[in-house]
């Protein structure tokens, strides 16, 4: 048996209903979804800006320690002077050495920079007990350059002619700068100490290269 017309507007208003509570439910879950994704983006943004400021920070900081050690190297320019030219720009970051906790405040290590660099300058004269090692290195140095002239004077004899006659310049000339040739295995011995040549130290090395040369030519004489 047909169903009456008021069972027919009866059904098609239940069906009505029912569609309309699943639109509201479709509608309800989209709105959610949609908060959701807003809150998403809203957080994406919010770390976008924080990360932004912090690498604006950490590039301030970044120039701020670069021009310190800028600073530094400098300063380093003008207390070793073409020395440190020859080592060439400012050098790049190294890591920490092994088996040394790192520290990521870089104040601490420009500061152990700073104070290397002011102990450089805190260097005394060569000590009282190298003394007689200098000595003898002007002595070396004389007795070096006596043989060279020695050794000059017999080729002008040997060969003639010429060399007979500059010959004898240059072995006076050689014994003349003896003393002095002291000096360079001084300073070697100085900066292996992280000591200075000072006046004291220079006139042991030149008196007892200039009282070795004596002694030669008087001995040779």
């Amino acid at each position: 048996m047909d169903a009456s017309y008021p069972e027919l507007m009866r059904r098609l208003a239940e069906l009505a209903a029912a569609l309309q509570n699943r639109r509201d439910e479709a509608q309800q879950w989209y709105a959610q979804r949609c908060d959701g994704a807003q809150a998403a983006v809203a957080e994406v943004e919010a770390d976008l800006a924080e990360l932004h400021q912090l690498h604006e920070q950490a590039s301030r900081e970044l120039a701020d320690v670069d021009r310190a050690a800028a600073d530094i190297w400098t300063e380093v320019g003008h207390r070793f002077g073409p020395l440190a030219g020859r080592l060439g720009g400012l050098p790049a970051p190294l890591p920490p050495p092994s088996g040394t906790a790192v520290d990521d405040d870089p104040e601490h290590w420009l500061a152990a920079a700073r104070a290397l660099v002011e102990r450089s300058n805190d260097v005394g004269p060569v000590p009282r007990a190298a003394y007689p090692v200098l000595a003898l290195f002007g002595a070396a140095g004389a007795a070096a350059a006596f043989g060279l002239s020695t050794a000059a004077r017999w080729a002008g004899q040997r060969y003639g002619g010429d060399l007979a006659v500059g010959m004898p310049v240059i072995a006076l000339v050689v014994t003349l700068v003896g003393p002095l040739l002291g000096l360079v295995p001084a300073k070697a011995l100085a900066d292996r100490r992280h000591a200075v040549l000072d006046l004291r130290t220079v006139s042991i090395v030149l008196v007892a290269g200039l009282a070795a040369t004596a002694a030669l030519l008087t001995g040779l004489g």
